[in-house]
């Protein structure tokens, strides 16, 4: 079954990558990113989508501008999420097969991503945000707009944040951290996957 949790790898070495993927698909997550400012990141994403590109999403996150868009999509990538709101990336994105998860803070990022073509709406920093801040988004976004909670959402909130109407997460430091065994990432991402089917009912 698959969860609506992106996996956010930031760090992630390219001779770790393969591995890491396994953990966090084998405990039922199926979307990964490796953020741009980790270290070789393309070639960590390139490992990953020629391992599991066939049964998970992978792609990159803190992507900036056109031209990185286009490179992951060279390597095999398929997802792009960003800090913020960028309409050149969100339509390159879409205009090359991939989904665009730009990150929002007020209405209007909200409704001008949406416009721009965007998959999805990353709540950033949702920390600031809150549950309750997304409780008073929530009602006048178009129907069937998606929602991620990234930053300060979590196993520990998972349901204040879907009461809220969150649709799915970005999971960060709480799944992965640089130099962490995999045993310990596959036992964190197993966690993360009971906390959200308990919240989610």
């Amino acid at each position: 079954m698959s969860r609506p949790i992106i996996a956010i790898l930031r760090g992630l070495n390219p001779t770790e990558a393969e591995a890491v993927g396994r953990a966090i698909l084998d405990a039922g997550i199926d979307r990964i990113e490796v953020p741009l400012n980790s270290p070789d990141p393309l070639n960590s994403i390139a490992v990953l989508a020629k391992a599991f590109g066939d049964q998970a999403l992978i792609g990159a996150g803190t992507v900036l501008s056109v031209d990185q868009v286009e490179t992951v999509s060279d390597t095999g990538g398929k997802l792009i999420v960003s800090p913020n709101y960028d309409a050149d990336v969100i339509g390159r994105s879409v205009a090359l097969g991939m989904q665009s998860w730009p990150g929002v803070y007020t209405p209007t990022e909200a409704f001008a991503a949406l416009k721009a073509g965007a998959t999805g709406l990353k709540l950033f920093p949702g920390v600031m945000a809150g549950p309750t801040g997304l409780a008073a988004l929530r009602p006048v976004l178009p129907e069937g707009a998606l929602v991620f909670a990234v930053g300060g959402a979590g196993p520990e909130n998972f349901d204040q944040w879907i009461k809220a109407g969150a649709d799915g997460f970005g999971i960060g430091s709480a799944l992965f951290q640089p130099g962490m065994d995999v045993t310990e990432i596959a036992d964190r991402a197993h966690r993360v996957v009971a906390a959200y089917d308990k919240a989610a009912g």
